[in-house]
């Protein structure tokens, strides 16, 4: 993905300062509100995973950044360069009350490839490893019983071991203004590293789905990219 980016950055694509979500229309810079709640998520290059998340019904806004790692204020290109520790990550604000984190796991376990270490597809590093930073203690169980039950469905369809790093979130740093929503943004290039396993994250010890089915009828991950195939919009529920 850094190759790309270096030609985009020669395009100069919407480079000025941006607070609004692209999409949603929200602020991606907001401090959490009653009846919110937050978490960030590394599923590979975050591009492709934010559109995941902001499609989402329930989900206030979205952004991405780095995360898990100790340099300070990184930049890119020190993440890229692979001696920060973090993870390229996508910081979810969702009403508790529209979207549970039960159906916000099910879009991490079932968007990408948890059991690659370090890589996500064609992009290898440990800045595209699978890692959940939560930031609330009583989500901590809610997520490792997500994490049995997947591994189980992986096994039965012969996976191998899940690689997610999974703590306590640290401190999130924002990515560079052209990295938000960047799939939104008029003649940037549609790239996607996820390669999803298309097994399906079932009911689990703590789950409280809220989302119906139709919302996953959007996702059909047996087609490469589907991301990149579907609307920039939210879905809409019926």
């Amino acid at each position: 993905m850094f190759n790309i980016f270096k030609n985009i950055m020669k395009k100069d694509i919407n480079r000025q300062k941006i607070s609004t979500h692209r999409i949603l229309n929200t602020d991606i810079y907001k401090e959490l509100e009653e009846g919110e709640e937050s978490i960030l998520f590394g599923c590979g290059c975050f591009w492709g995973a934010e559109k995941c998340f902001w499609k989402l019904p329930g989900v206030v806004t979205t952004s991405v950044g780095y995360a898990g790692g100790n340099f300070k204020n990184p930049s890119y290109e020190d993440v890229c360069g692979g001696y920060t520790g973090h993870a390229e990550v996508v910081k979810v604000i969702w009403e508790i009350d529209k979207i549970d984190i039960s159906d916000l796991l099910k879009m991490f376990w079932e968007c990408h490839n948890p059991t690659q270490k370090n890589r996500q597809g064609n992009d290898v590093g440990t800045q595209y490893r699978s890692a959940i930073f939560y930031r609330n203690e009583k989500y901590k169980d809610i997520i490792f019983n997500s994490k049995i039950n997947y591994q189980k469905s992986l096994k039965e369809d012969d996976f191998g071991e899940i690689e997610t790093e999974i703590r306590k979130e640290i401190e999130y740093y924002f990515a560079e203004d052209y990295h938000q929503q960047y799939l939104a943004v008029k003649g940037s290039r549609q790239y996607c590293s996820a390669a999803p396993t298309n097994i399906k994250l079932k009911d689990f010890d703590g789950s409280n789905y809220k989302l119906n089915q139709t919302v996953w009828d959007t996702f059909d991950w047996t087609i490469d990219k589907c991301v990149l195939r579907s609307d920039n919009y939210p879905i809409e529920l019926k």
